[in-house]
Order: C-alpha cells, then sequence, then structure tokens
C-alpha cells in the first residue's frame, strides 16, 4: 500500500493537535521567561530547595544541553536541567526546575504511576521500533494478521503515553503546591509558572491523542472492526 487517504485523516488531526501543544508551550514559556521571581533564586536551587524539603539529599542537579530537556532520570538519580531552567531566575524556569524535582519526590516516595512507567521503558523502546517494522512489512505483504501483530506492539506505546498523564500531572500538582510553601515563589507569582506547567502538560496529552488515533487506524487496517476477514 504505497498511498491511504485513510492513514491521512487519522494522522493529520494528531499532527495538528501536537503542533499547536508545542507552540503553546513554547510561547508560554517565553512568556514567562520575562519575569522573574521575588526570591532571586535559580531554577536549580529551587529544585534543590524542594528536594531538601523533602528530605532527599542523594538527587544530584545537573546541567544538560538543549531547550526544555529537562529530566530526571529515577536510574541515576539525577535530576537534568536545560541551561535556561538551571540558571535561570524566571518564573518559567522555577516551574520547569520544580515540576522535575516533582518528579524526584515521586520516586523517593514510590509513587505507583512513576514505577510503572519506569518499568515499561524497556518494552517501550522495543515496541516503538518492532511496531513500526512489523507493521510495514504486514501493508507491504498484504497481511492483516501481521498489521495486528505490529497494532499491539504499538499499543504498548500508547499505554505507556497514557500512564505518562498522571504521572506528569501530579508531579505538577507538587510543584505547585511547593514552590508556595517553601517560599520559592509567591502565591501570585505561582499563578505564572503553573500557566507554564499546564502548557507543557498539555503536550504529553497531545502526544497520547495523536498515538491513539494511530492505533485505531492499524486496528482498523487489521479489519479489527470489520465482519470481513478476507
Amino acid at each position: 500500500m504505497i498511498f491511504d487517504p485513510l492513514f491521512l485523516l487519522f494522522m493529520i488531526p494528531g499532527l495538528i493537535i501536537a503542533g499547536m501543544a508545542s507552540m503553546y508551550t513554547h510561547s508560554t514559556f517565553e512568556k514567562y521567561k520575562r519575569f522573574c521571581a521575588s526570591s532571586r533564586i535559580t531554577g536549580a536551587q529551587a529544585a534543590q530547595r524542594l528536594l531538601s524539603a523533602a528530605g532527599i539529599f542523594d538527587v544530584r542537579i545537573e546541567r544538560v544541553g538543549g531547550f526544555l530537556t529537562d529530566h530526571y532520570d529515577p536510574t541515576a538519580k539525577v535530576l537534568r536541567l536545560s541551561p535556561d531552567v538551571f540558571d535561570g531566575f524566571t518564573l518559567s524556569a522555577i516551574g520547569v526546575a520544580c515540576h522535575e524535582a516533582g518528579h524526584a519526590i515521586q520516586h523517593a516516595t514510590n509513587y505507583g504511576p512513576l514505577g510503572l512507567r519506569s518499568g515499561l521503558v524497556p518494552l517501550t523502546n522495543f515496541a516503538s521500533i518492532g511496531s513500526y517494522i512489523v507493521i510495514t512489512l504486514g501493508f507491504l505483504v498484504m497481511s492483516r494478521e501481521m498489521i495486528l501483530l505490529g497494532a499491539i506492539l504499538f499499543g504498548v506505546t500508547v499505554l505507556f503515553s497514557i500512564v505518562t498523564l498522571p504521572v506528569e500531572w501530579d508531579a505538577s500538582a507538587r510543584a505547585k503546591k511547593l514552590m508556595v510553601s517553601c517560599g520559592i515563589v509567591t502565591a501570585k507569582e505561582q499563578e505564572g509558572a503553573a500557566e507554564v506547567l499546564n502548557a507543557a502538560f498539555l503536550t504529553y496529552v497531545a502526544s497520547a491523542v495523536s498515538s491513539l488515533l494511530m492505533l485505531l487506524y492499524y486496528l482498523l487496517r487489521a479489519g479489527v472492526f470489520s465482519n470481513d476477514r478476507d
């Protein structure tokens, strides 16, 4: 199958949603880069304050290159912050840094969904590559069985994106609460930092929706929703 109009019907909405979410996140981050917190502490210092307040002293905070490449690595217990976040005094920097610190707190308190997501990483890495190979071969040889097998593998990546949602939401919820109680931002400043986190969360929602749309397309092409099994 060289061209399938139905593929575009499922793919284009996902691309539009993901693109809009990404642009909104970027614009919101840039907007609040213009506002500095009255505490005048950097993102790295804000993250460290949250970790210390939670009694966590075995997590390193490192600088990592790129834009919004911030993440927490639970296997190494390292919180990596992009330059704008690590060194920034802005509400954007503090919001992102506190969010990542929220993941470290999740890890320290054995937050269930985070453990599930971490456990799914190896399988997801395999499935994300294997699914496309199997699905492509299925289309080339016109085998519904192979397409279905690929769709099942792709379903693992969809599950991962869905499990990610409560993990990211909870990390942001922790950050929004703790950044005020720890004296990092005022209640008024928290509103701006929270807007950054809400925008970032939309990118995960968009990713989950896009993945789900593609899974539905593969299942449709595998004949799951059809009585025709020939």
